[in-house]
């Protein structure tokens, strides 16, 4: 059997996926371009700058997509944990993608933090000298970035192996990579029921620590009670909802990006859309929920501070983003809403409301991290102001772009989807 033979398009190279290499590797090149400026020139070529009397923001695009990244990874690796412990036979062609959405996702949200840091070295060796357990940054670091990664991994890991195995006995290019990672295993029924068993119990332990790592990104913020804005008792499951809105339109975006790049109609059904699709819908209408309840509070009592952050919000500079946001939920919540009711699912409105949440998740994360930082003063300073330069949108786009090479570049080398028997 040759090269060609492998299933899913696996170490065959069409024009169409040579130029799409291409294009990633130009924006991922110009990226490390615009990244190496930074690093030569200081953080003065982005829009950073110190509160108070400099009236800028310290945090911004860099930190906002880093809570973005994160909670894209929050749904795959939930969903890949849901499908295994109830056996949701219609989702399981999609496990593996959203297993790697998370892995990418969360290798992102690292790397948008070393760009957020002038000095990425020092914060790293910083971290494990002067870091506290019982802060919030801490265990942002060491649960998501650290047992969150590695729990995501191996649980890709495992659940890959009966796929390698059967790969290594075929005579490919690709054959010793397939024999490395089907070291030890035998496909045989018992080491079957043992990785059923060990990714089982795997999944039961991921998704508390899921909860619990996206819980204390939300308290980075939610427990800064002198920054008017982030104090408060509903960041935490705030970011945990909004991690699953953002990460499930991910998934429907990289499901259907899959069926047509493989002409997987078949094991990529209206039903997976459909069960991914009322997902979704749930959780933009939490989201729009907790919103409210937000804006209502602030309404009807708030201090000076947390009134001047509020206007800024809803009729003053982030106006546009806050409302423009809100905007694409409820377009995306009809589109949603509308499939539900008529039972008539489509993939293109699928990835339309997809694509919307996900908009309107950029556009919350930056309103989290950024205004209440420009217009949040306690202290008898003036409004600030933040716009990002052309080094921060590079560096974003090549993350993005980066994220887009690391995912065709595994599916040119192993399956995307779980094989099927004789495949």
């Amino acid at each position: 059997m040759t090269k060609r033979e492998l299933p899913q398009g696996v170490g065959t190279l069409t024009p169409g996926w040579l130029g799409f290499f291409a294009v990633a590797i130009i924006v991922v090149l110009t990226g490390l371009l615009a990244y190496a400026n930074q690093l030569n020139q200081g953080l003065v070529v982005t829009g950073l700058r110190d509160l108070g009397t400099v009236r800028g923001a310290p945090w911004s695009l860099y930190v906002a997509f880093d809570v973005y990244f994160v909670g894209v990874s929050f749904a795959g690796i939930s969903t890949a944990a849901l499908i295994r412990l109830f056996n949701i036979e219609k989702l399981k062609s999609v496990a593996r993608m959203a297993e790697l959405l998370t892995v990418v996702a969360l290798l992102l949200a690292a790397l948008a933090i070393m760009a957020d840091l002038g000095q990425p070295l020092r914060g790293i060796v910083n971290l494990f000298r002067y870091g506290r357990p019982q802060s919030p940054f801490f265990g942002t670091f060491a649960l998501v970035i650290a047992g969150y990664l590695f729990a995501s991994l191996a649980y890709l890991y495992i659940t890959s192996r009966q796929d390698a195995a059967r790969l290594a006995e075929r005579p490919s290019r690709l054959r010793g990579l397939y024999r490395v990672w089907a070291t030890g295993y035998e496909d045989t029924p018992a080491q079957r029921h043992r990785d059923r068993h060990v990714t089982f119990w795997l999944a039961l332990a991921i998704l508390p620590l899921l909860i619990t790592a996206h819980s204390s990104l939300g308290f980075v913020f939610g427990l800064q009670v002198g920054r008017p804005g982030w104090f408060g008792s509903l960041q935490a499951p705030a970011f945990v909802v909004m991690a699953g809105v953002s990460g499930i339109g991910h998934l429907i975006i990289l499901a259907a990006l899959v069926r047509s790049a493989l002409r997987a109609d078949r094991r990529i059904n209206l039903d997976v859309f459909a069960w991914l699709g009322r997902l979704l819908l749930v959780l933009v209408f939490t989201y729009l929920y907790f919103t409210v309840v937000e804006v209502l509070t602030t309404i009807y009592q708030a201090s000076a501070a947390e009134q001047g952050l509020s206007d800024a919000l809803l009729t003053g500079r982030y106006a546009w983003i806050f409302w423009g946001s809100i905007a694409t939920l409820l377009a995306a919540a009809a589109v949603l809403g509308w499939m539900t009711l008529t039972r008539f699912w489509s993939v293109g409105w699928s990835v339309f409301a997809g694509i919307f949440v996900n908009v309107a998740a950029v556009g919350k994360r930056y309103l989290i991290v950024v205004p209440s930082q420009t217009h949040g003063q306690l202290l008898p300073y003036g409004t600030g102001s933040y716009s990002p330069t052309w080094v921060e949108f590079v560096i974003i786009a090549g993350l993005f772009a980066l994220g887009a090479l690391m995912i065709g570049g595994f599916m040119k080398i192993f399956p995307i989807m779980p094989m099927e028997e004789g495949e």
